[in-house]
């Protein structure tokens, strides 16, 4: 009784630990909506109902016409170049499931989902710039505690040089450095000396007190503080985050604008002997004007101490990069080289490209658009969805009987799960769910019941085989386990390469297929399995019932039969009640406790050889020469 009590408590207790999991899950979504809830003023709060993307709540569409201030061709790569800084700017301020597409050659086509508010509006309009700054200071992302109430220069200029060190340590791109490439002497031209300016652009002086009041406030950790867009006063310092989140800056006037970069490229370095090395550098080329000013200014920073020995490239308002200049560069050819990797190496010359391109937007259109094609896609997808999951149930209280009600109820829990995990994503994450992902959760069905057969169809196998329910259950289920997380395995990979390689709403669809899976193992792992073991114990499903889906009639297991005088015939494993021309003679035994007196040695022998007849040629269902247990009197 004891063991039997402690192989019950184990099923109990893991479908305890999945309520108080779904409790956790649901009271979590409930405490958002009393606190934090969703309104026009709080679009992304929480609720009891999803957020929807573009295709089936509708939104906010702007048609804007890139537009290049010096005449140049705008080609597709500044397009793309153009889709990826609004982009940016918009998952930034967490907005999800945003179109930006291009239309036609020349337009970019932006959707935002809902009531999109004035800030994000914004931000789309806004025009990109690439522009180069001096440091002033650098810092950690967060926030410090300083006293900000000194006012003069020389208290500023302690204060920078104290956190000089700090502030390079937190740069992303301390080890980074600009150095002359094609030969260039480090001696800078006479235009480069005349067009330095009178006033200095990296004095510390121009830190005020309301500038480091700001700087030290400035959490750069914070998604909103990352969003960009504001580029700042040109003749004025300007406190920036790094893009990452992992510095914060200062950053004096604006020394070189971005439309001077003539071009910038990627590739391994070249080291002084022209041999290439394994190190991923940046190029940088800029045009006339820009080589004097940039002369100019790597002249004045190169001999000064770090951080104030940098130069920031930012773009849209942040800092993309902030190499420190070890020589005076002249011609204007500078190679940026540091701890890069193939990937970011690119990544920073496609932005330093997109500077060089003298880009505004112009809103061709704006308008709140419907979702109606959305909606009536929505209601057939929704239709669909309903009649697959009728399918199911149909086919499994069909093939499974009673048993098949074990489906539909893991159906539900992994139904109720899935709803509230996109809920909280909704909330926290700004995840809205599209009418692709809707597909994905359509197409979860199918996974889900698969793993139920798969189960069952192993218990079953286990019946077959001459096991009693409680240990076809455990059986089955060590096998059924491997085929089951072998393939959710696959699908969930599936699902992770589509969403990395895919765009658009095809992302959506991948998400919810990995969500789906992930919930699948869940509720094998902690309802199915633990209501098989707690159901193999009654005496419905335990007895093989008619109505149980695991009648051993149905299944084609072989029953005992009454084989006469107190002996009841048991099939041995192997042996089936359909396979009429087996010649294999079943066991007896005695119907009885089993306590009674044991055979004596004669009996013994005597019943091994009235088998022994019966395997030469004995007639299987002659009773007569089936072995007998029972007493010394051949009584039970």
């Amino acid at each position: 009784m004891a063991t039997s009590t402690t192989r019950l408590a184990r099923p109990v207790r893991t479908l305890v630990i999945l309520g108080i999991l779904i409790a956790v899950l649901f009271g979590t979504l409930f405490a958002g909506t009393k606190f934090d809830p969703r309104s026009d003023e709080n679009p992304g709060g929480a609720s009891w109902v999803p957020g929807l993307a573009l295709d089936l709540e509708g939104g906010t569409q702007i048609i804007l016409r890139p537009k290049a201030s010096d005449g140049e061709k705008i080609t597709a790569d500044t397009i793309n170049q153009a889709i990826r800084v609004i982009r940016q700017r918009i998952d930034s301020s967490g907005v999800a499931e945003a179109e930006i597409t291009s239309q036609g050659r020349n337009n970019i086509v932006v959707g935002i989902p809902g009531e999109a508010s004035e800030e994000t509006l914004e931000l789309v309009r806004t025009s990109a710039q690439m522009r180069f700054r001096p440091v002033l200071k650098a810092a950690a992302p967060t926030p410090t505690a300083t006293d900000t109430s000194t006012d003069s220069a020389t208290d500023s200029a302690t204060d920078g040089t104290d956190t000089a060190s700090d502030g390079a340590a937190a740069t992303p791109t301390e080890s980074a450095t600009a150095t002359p490439t094609d030969g260039a002497t480090a001696t800078p031209s006479d235009d480069a000396t005349d067009s330095s300016a009178a006033k200095d652009p990296s004095d510390l002086a121009q830190i005020t007190p309301a500038i480091q009041k700001q700087f030290d406030e400035l959490d750069c950790t914070k998604p909103e503080n990352l969003v960009g867009g504001d580029s700042g006063p040109k003749n004025a310092p300007f406190v920036s985050c790094d893009q990452d989140g992992q510095a914060k800056y200062i950053l004096g006037p604006v020394e070189i604008e971005g439309t001077n970069i003539a071009e910038a490229n990627s590739g391994l370095g070249v080291g002084p002997n022209g041999v290439t090395t394994n190190e991923w550098v940046v190029n940088i080329k800029f045009d006339s004007k820009g080589t004097k000013e940039f002369a100019a200014t790597t002249k004045r920073i190169q001999p000064l101490e770090s951080p104030r020995n940098q130069f920031a490239m930012v773009l849209d308002g942040l800092v993309i990069s902030a190499p420190s200049a070890n020589v005076v560069i002249p011609n204007g050819q500078a190679e940026i080289s540091g701890t890069f990797t193939r990937q970011s190496a690119a990544t920073l010359a496609n932005q330093l490209n997109f500077g060089a391109l003298p880009l505004t937007f112009v809103v061709q259109s704006q308008e709140q658009i419907s979702a109606t094609l959305g909606s009536e896609q929505l209601e057939k997808g929704l239709l669909a969805g309903i009649i697959g999951l009728l399918l199911v149930v149909v086919y499994s209280l069909f093939q499974y009987r009673a048993l098949g009600l074990v489906t539909v109820a893991s159906l539900v829990i992994a139904g109720v799960i899935t709803y509230g995990l996109i809920a909280l994503l909704s909330w926290r994450q700004g995840y809205r769910l599209s009418l692709p992902g809707v597909a994905g959760l359509i197409v979860s069905i199918g996974i889900t019941a698969d793993s139920f057969i798969v189960y069952f169809e192993r218990i079953r196998d286990e019946l077959r085989d001459g096991r009693l329910l409680t240990g076809a259950v455990d059986k089955g289920w060590s096998r059924a386990r491997r085929t089951i997380l072998a393939s959710d395995t696959v699908n969930f990979l599936a699902a992770i390469v589509l969403y990395l390689l895919a765009v658009g709403g095809v992302r959506g669809f991948a998400f919810t297929l990995g969500l789906t899976t992930l919930v699948d193992l869940a509720i094998v792992f902690l309802f199915t399995h633990p209501v098989m073991q707690l159901l193999a114990r009654t005496k419905f499903f335990g007895e093989g019932h008619r109505a149980s889906g695991l009648d051993p009639r149905r299944l084609g297991v072989a029953l005992p039969r009454y084989a006469g005088r107190g002996r009841v015939a048991i099939p041995t494993a192997g042996s089936t009640a359909t396979k009429v021309a087996d010649e294999r003679v079943p066991e007896t035994v005695a119907v009885g406790s089993g306590d009674g007196p044991r055979m004596t040695i004669a009996e013994r022998r005597a019943a091994r050889e009235r088998a022994a007849g019966a395997g030469d040629g004995g007639p299987p269902g002659d009773t007569a020469n089936e072995p007998t247990i029972g007493d010394s009197e051949g009584k039970l």
